[in-house]
């Protein structure tokens, strides 16, 4: 760990390495879990074709639980779960995952060059989606009708049905629950002038994933979600946001902006599909108008006690 965090690669200028007060460091903390994180794969695969003893997993591991983990990355299935925890790592520094904001999604839908392109957009921030459920999605999960009642589905409005299952794409959905999610008029807006063009492009053509190659091959296959990033950073920069906006961040604004229109957070939780109750907290990010509010919301302790306006 100390040769990582200090001793330069075959391209570094200093051939002798003196770490001391002040010094910085050659590899930062994530690189160097990130290096970590490899050797012990790669000593996990000799221990299992037996290329090396068993007893170096004992160096490398220690048996732990979940209860360690944040909450975030204890599972919505709940329950204490044993895991190999690793000996070896090095302490990285917290970062909240920010949100994007109503101006910077409004910019990217704006530096969209087509109908899929802007689909995807709203699927990822205004119905809050991860990129491989969007990725995932397929024609027959939209029922975008007031009553869809004719195709056999009871739920009230127009929506998409989110489900995990395997995908030719690899997408997958983290959720193992199934749930229905209601999209509003923009959205189904969106799916109108999407089919229009992939009839367009694609005219014989009958894929029943929704998101599909239209402009590049393989034709007609479904976009997987490194395409799904790449397109986030590509409107990014083409909208000069002066930073990245992922697909994640796109996540966290619609949940912020729920809560922010007075959206509960059982409601917040049930539109995420999430399970447990405390999942929704780190995609929750308090406008400062709603904070202002809470505060102006607090009565002055003159007023409730006959103090009067003095």
């Amino acid at each position: 760990m100390l040769w990582l965090k200090w001793t330069p690669g075959r391209g570094g200028n200093a051939p002798v390495v003196v770490p001391g007060p002040g010094a910085k460091p050659v590899r930062g903390e994530i690189r160097v879990n990130k290096v970590l994180t490899a050797v012990r794969m790669f000593l996990l695969y000799a221990v299992t074709n037996k290329m090396v003893p068993a007893w170096v997993l004992e160096q490398i591991y220690e048996i732990g639980d979940s209860r360690d983990l944040p909450e975030e990355a204890q599972g919505e299935s709940g329950g204490m779960r044993l895991r190999l925890r690793a000996r070896h790592r090095v302490q990285e520094p917290e970062t909240d995952i920010d949100r994007a904001s109503d101006e910077e999604v409004v910019a990217m839908f704006l530096a969209c060059r087509s109908a899929r392109d802007r689909l995807t957009l709203l699927l990822l921030s205004r119905v809050g989606l991860r990129s491989g459920q969007v990725a995932g999605l397929r024609r027959s999960d939209s029922h975008l009708l007031m009553d869809s009642r004719p195709l056999g589905c009871g739920i009230e409005g127009a929506h998409v049905h989110v489900a995990r299952r395997q995908n030719e794409n690899g997408a997958w959905s983290k959720s193992k629950k199934a749930w229905a999610m209601p999209v509003d008029f923009l959205v189904v807006q969106a799916f109108d002038q999407y089919m229009l063009e992939r009839h367009e492009h694609l005219p014989g053509r009958d894929s029943d994933f929704l998101l599909v190659n239209l402009f590049r091959p393989p034709y007609g296959k479904p976009v997987t979600t490194d395409a799904i990033g790449e397109l986030c950073e590509s409107l990014s920069r083409r909208a000069r946001l002066g930073r990245m906006i992922t697909p994640r961040m796109c996540r966290h604004a619609m949940a912020s902006n729920v809560a922010d229109a007075g959206g509960s957070l059982d409601e917040v939780q049930a539109l995420l599909g999430q399970k447990n109750p405390h999942s929704p907290s780190p995609y929750l990010h308090p406008s400062r108008t709603r904070l202002r509010d809470a505060i102006e919301r607090v009565p002055s302790p003159r007023l409730q006690f006959g103090g009067g306006d003095r």
